[in-house]
């Protein structure tokens, strides 16, 4: 069975964007440091279009070989004529909105986004699927996350978007692992217990 993690980049106080959805404030610290972290050990979470330009367009997958995007962070894309913004990776977005896929390697998810996770996780692979975002696809999906990588940023926003959109009840998770960059910066990860 393959496993749904959730990686997002998050605040000191759980915010993956303010209010609007705007993660810009934590783009400051994406240092060379951070950069080469995500390109030896995620590179599939970086776009086409930031993979050319940082030079490794073609970097095998490490980790997963499909992203899964709510309508929000999908929208980020298409706001600058990005229609696939993950094509090194089967791309799947759940929208209530779109009705017709803007381009072939994207899957739309009308509804239902559970039962297809469920289908993508049953499938016969190697590699993971990513959960890139937003919000509120990931409150519906919680039950069906099964590891959390936490890009931390030394940055509090004070309101805004919550990591998950949605209550949940508790639900324990176990510390894997922390790598911490000079930055301040962590990334954490937690596996769900069982």
């Amino acid at each position: 069975m393959r496993k749904l993690t959730y990686f997002i980049a998050c605040s000191i106080d759980g915010f993956i964007g303010d209010s609007s959805g705007d993660a810009s404030a934590m783009m400051a610290f994406v240092s060379e440091e951070f950069l080469g972290f995500l390109k030896s050990e995620y590179p599939e979470t970086i776009s086409v279009e930031g993979r050319s330009m940082l030079g490794f367009h073609d970097a095998d997958n490490q980790h997963f070989d499909t992203v899964v995007q709510g309508r929000r962070s999908y929208q980020l894309a298409l706001d600058v004529d990005i229609t696939s913004p993950y094509g090194h990776l089967r791309e799947v977005v759940a929208s209530r909105t779109l009705t017709k896929s803007p381009h072939p390697n994207v899957e739309l998810i009308g509804e239902d986004p559970v039962a297809r996770i469920r289908e993508l996780k049953a499938e016969d692979s190697e590699l993971d699927i990513w959960l890139c975002g937003g919000s509120q696809l990931a409150g519906e999906l919680f039950d069906e996350i099964d590891e959390l990588v936490i890009k931390t940023y030394p940055v509090v926003y004070g309101v805004g978007m919550p990591m998950f959109g949605s209550g949940s009840g508790v639900t324990e998770f176990t510390l894997e692992g922390v790598r911490t960059f000079e930055n301040g910066a962590l990334v954490r990860t937690y596996r769900r217990k069982r």
